[in-house]
């Protein structure tokens, strides 16, 4: 059988590309169809790739470390072990050489809105990843000011971190890179020196313990600080008497369990009101790609979750207002505990259009979540308490004990205001009030 070509799969639609963490097999080995050749890492999970074929590994066309485009070769599969020796040569894909394709899909917006030079990304010398074009194409970077950015990957490749590091400090990058022929980056698209912070000088002291941030733990930190950088967060509160709800669920949870095999806890309840809410408020379901607000048809659902590690894992519920609440419930704890098991795909934990976070499990009363780019909202529900509280009815106002809790709602104030992003969290706490208690499970 000739050597055929294992490509780095689709992994969802907001990935480019990947890092090669670990082969698991050597060259000259057998193969199995389906068997894991390969452990990759993007900047939302780590994951295996499966090999579409059997036969022997006969070459690997990248190593360790290199970043892969989506769709590009990463190894050849032949039929006997001989074949080993003799595979056709191939160009490696390393990680500053995504595949033309991928790079002119990615980059044709950067294009478009940003040079004015009549250089396209990837003409001269240096290249870049799809990644890097992409966040250079959100923050307004020219080409011009991109091949000024001091790169510190694989051949002085521009990674995601420097393009990150170069928009909270654009004057000193472009200061320490750009040659003397060079002028300087243009005052329309980079901010001036003043306006980015710089981070204070941390000293270490004696029996101070030094701990390196493992992988996900630096990507979510370039996340949020990207996410505080994009969007101006505002966030409104509201305090809910889940009375009905809680003892609903008192109610069912066992016989819920008995029949449906499932145990139905409260992340499902709130899952449900909020998709209610965004079918009334639309426009809590959209993105902003520079000018242009996307209206989203889908409603995907991100429920924060920690891991065993600390890390925090955001897995999505996809069309979540095509399902039922026992569809919900169940793939709630089927994406919970897969989270813990760290085997979600990529995704799983991709295409979300609004999160819930739940920080009462942690018995906090409220939080201010950050916003989960490229979303414009976040819910975080916080810890149900029993409080006294007054209680209206036709006869006079009481007071009972009711259980209470906070939901505290972040949003973008470019495009959601405080009567959008007010009304909203407010109609979800009203969908949770008037649970009905005689609901059929």
């Amino acid at each position: 059988m000739a050597n055929q070509e294992v490509l780095l799969p689709k992994m969802g639609e907001s990935i480019a590309e990947a890092t090669i963490i670990r082969w698991l097999k050597e060259e000259g080995e057998m193969v199995e169809m389906d068997e894991p050749i390969v452990e990759i890492a993007t900047d939302k999970v780590d994951s295996e790739v499966p090999s579409p074929f059997e036969g022997v590994l006969s070459k690997r066309l990248c190593e360790e470390g290199d970043v892969v485009a989506v769709g590009a070769p990463i190894c050849h599969i032949g039929g006997d072990a001989s074949a080993s020796s003799t595979p056709a040569p191939a160009e490696p894909v390393v990680e500053d050489k995504p595949t033309e394709e991928v790079i002119k899909k990615v980059a044709a917006p950067l294009e478009n809105s940003v040079s004015d030079s009549g250089t396209s990304p990837n003409a001269g010398e240096k290249f870049y990843s799809p990644l890097v074009l992409n966040i250079a194409r959100t923050e307004g970077i020219s080409m011009q000011t991109l091949e000024q950015i001091s790169g510190t990957g694989k051949n002085g490749r521009v990674t995601k971190r420097d393009i990150l590091a170069f928009i909270e400090n654009p004057t000193v990058s472009a200061e320490t890179t750009a040659a003397p022929a060079v002028s300087a980056p243009s005052t329309s698209t980079i901010k001036p020196q003043s306006s980015a912070p710089k981070a204070p000088a941390v000293s270490v002291n004696k029996g101070d313990e030094i701990i390196e941030m493992d992988r996900m733990r630096k990507l979510i930190a370039d996340h949020m600080v990207m996410s505080k950088h994009t969007s101006p967060h505002v966030t409104s509160f509201v305090e809910v008497d889940v009375t009905n709800l809680v003892n609903w669920r008192n109610k069912v949870k066992k016989a819920f369990q008995e029949r449906e095999g499932e145990k139905i806890t409260f992340t499902p309840l709130f899952i449900e009101a909020v998709v209610r809410a965004i079918k009334d408020y639309p426009m809590i379901n959209i993105s902003v790609d520079g000018d242009q607000i996307i209206k989203r048809k889908d409603i995907n659902i991100g429920m924060a979750a920690a891991l065993p590690s600390g890390n925090l894992i955001v897995p999505v519920i996809k069309n979540a207002d095509s399902k039922n609440l026992l569809g919900i419930t169940r793939e709630v704890n089927d994406l919970a505990a897969r989270a813990r098991e760290n085997k979600l795909t990529p995704d799983e934990i991709s295409g979300g259009t609004f999160t819930i976070t739940n920080v009462g499990t942690f018995g906090n009363v409220m939080g201010t979540p950050i916003i989960n780019q490229p979303q414009v909202a976040i819910m975080a529900v916080g810890a149900i308490r029993k409080k006294p509280a007054v209680i209206e009815t036709d006869q006079g106002d009481f007071i009972g004990i009711r259980h209470m809790m906070y939901l505290s709602h972040s949003y973008d104030h470019r495009v959601v205001d405080g009567m959008l992003g007010g009304s909203f969290v407010r109609r979800v706490a009203d969908y949770l009030e008037s649970w009905d208690v005689n609901r059929e499970i």
